[in-house]
């Protein structure tokens, strides 16, 4: 019954990780490492789908033996965000609803400077 569920979750953050190419609150790396999780422990053929898909592949890949992220991957998931978070921030209405997302968006920012920055994927 669990394998399912795991399949189905799986599913789950992988679609979340697609939308967090678009949206700039959703990281996607930590989707893809989630899925990846849930396909280990039910699916090997999606499990294999995911360390060799053309996109994701070698961002997780790289993430799991560096725990670094390549500066091309770094810089567009900034510019994402700052472009993003500034057309939402720039629509809002109110100054507390600006506020709000601006303090929303400081986080992935924050995350994203954070982790260790390679040269090449």
């Amino acid at each position: 019954m669990h394998k399912p569920l795991l399949i189905i979750l799986g599913l789950l953050f992988v679609g979340l990780a697609i939308l967090g190419i678009f949206l700039p609150v959703l990281p996607t790396t930590p989707f893809l490492l989630l899925a990846l999780a849930c396909f280990a422990k039910s699916s090997e053929k999606l499990h294999a789908w995911l360390l060799t898909n053309k996109t994701f592949g070698p961002l997780i890949r790289q993430w799991h033996e560096t725990r670094s992220m390549p500066r091309k991957a770094k810089i567009y998931a900034l510019i994402t965000i700052f472009f993003g978070g500034g057309i939402s921030i720039y629509s809002m209405d109110t100054a507390m609803l600006k506020f709000l997302m601006t303090a929303v968006l400081v986080i992935p920012v924050v995350i994203i400077l954070k982790i260790r920055t390679s040269e090449s994927l």
